[in-house]
This record gives structure tokens, C-alpha cells and sequence, in this order.
């Protein structure tokens, strides 16, 4: 069974569930949770023609900064990955000169970016998706779609499914891991100024 979830309506499904980050906040700073790295504390955009993925899950999270500030995340995992026309961007402030941007692109050729195991701590999230046998307001805790260590806390809101297409995606993240990330035909830029993916 193929379903096809418009991001929307995937919004108002999903506000529970992140609601429940703040327990997850509290986890983080009790020492109960510990988060896998101190984020850098500045997010960056990703962009791609599309996504399609195999061994889909999503639940909430909590990303920390070095300053101990907490973030608020929606974990995105993935057991493969394909991607094509990838762009990934970020501004970094620089005193003096101003603002500087850091551009990649990959996968614009006939192979496209492939990952394993990948995992997207994202705080935004955009595009056409289709999902294949979804489970909408799984437990996070018991997932088994994703990759082997894609599972949140007992309680919290999730979802995951078979396959997952994604056209036009647009994303701003925190931090992105991957067992193997192969990137096709990789450029990279450096320019002054703003210059984002979107």
C-alpha cells in the first residue's frame, strides 16, 4: 500500500509528538540522555531534486551546542539513500568581511549521492513526499524500519515506513551522520556573501 502524505497535514499530525521534546530537553540536561556530539550552533540548508530512501524513521530529539544551550530536532533516519541535484549551504559571519558562504554540490550527474545509515537532525523540512506501508504515532522506542540505532524515547511520537520519496526537498539542519556518505561528482565554493541552496 503506497500513501501519500502532504507535509502540512504531516505538521498538524506530528505537533503532539514534539511537544514531548521538552521531555527530552529535561532527559538531556539530567544526564539521563546523552547527545552523540556539541553541534557547532549554526544550522545549514540542503536542498535536492529528490530523495528516495529505503527504511524510513522520524521521531523527536535533542541536539546541545558547547554553550549547553538545547535544541530541539526531528531525527530523520534512513537505511539508503539516494539523492540527486544535492546542494548543501552555509553562511558563516566573519568579522570584517562579512558574511562568507560555503556551497557543495553533488549528485548532478547520472549517479546520484548515496548514504547509508543516515541520519538528519533538522529543524525544517519541506517538499513532495510518498511514503510506502507508513506507521503514523508509532512509539518511538520501538522502531524497526530505520537504521539498527534509529530509535527514540519510550513515549515519544514517531513515525516510519518502508520507502520514502521526496521531490523538491528543503531542509535546514543541525548536524547530518552517515555510515558511508559516496558523493558523485562533488563541488565545493567558497563565496563572499550570501548564497544559499534556498
Amino acid at each position: 500500500m503506497t500513501g501519500r502524505v502532504r507535509w502540512r497535514r504531516f505538521a498538524v499530525l506530528a505537533v503532539p509528538g514534539f511537544a514531548a521534546t521538552a521531555a527530552l530537553a529535561v532527559a538531556l540536561a539530567q544526564g539521563a540522555i546523552a547527545a552523540s556530539f556539541a553541534v557547532s550552533g549554526q544550522q545549514f540548508k540542503v536542498s535536492a531534486e529528490s530523495l528516495v530512501g529505503e527504511g524510513f524513521a522520524q521521531y523527536g530529539g535533542v541536539d546541545g551546542n558547547a554553550n549547553g544551550d538545547l535544541l530541539p530536532v526531528a531525527i530523520t533516519a534512513i537505511k539508503k539513500a539516494e539523492l540527486r541535484k544535492l546542494c548543501q549551504s552555509v553562511v558563516i559571519g566573519v568579522p570584517v568581511l562579512g558574511d562568507i558562504s560555503l556551497n557543495l554540490t553533488a549528485g548532478g550527474g547520472k549517479d546520484p549521492v548515496r548514504a547509508k545509515d543516515l541520519f538528519v537532525d533538522a529543524t525544517q523540512l519541506g517538499g513532495n513526499a510518498e511514503f510506502t506501508n507508513i506507521e503514523i504515532g508509532r512509539d518511538a522506542s520501538t522502531l524497526d524500519k530505520g537504521p539498527d540505532s534509529a530509535q527514540g524515547m519510550q513515549g515519544i511520537f514517531a513515525q516510519q515506513a518502508d520507502h520514502v520519496k521526496i521531490t523538491d526537498l528543503q531542509q535546514t539542519a543541525w548536524a547530518t551522520n552517515a555510515a558511508t556518505f559516496n558523493l558523485a561528482g562533488l563541488n565545493m565554493h567558497v563565496n563572499k556573501g550570501k548564497r544559499e541552496c534556498f
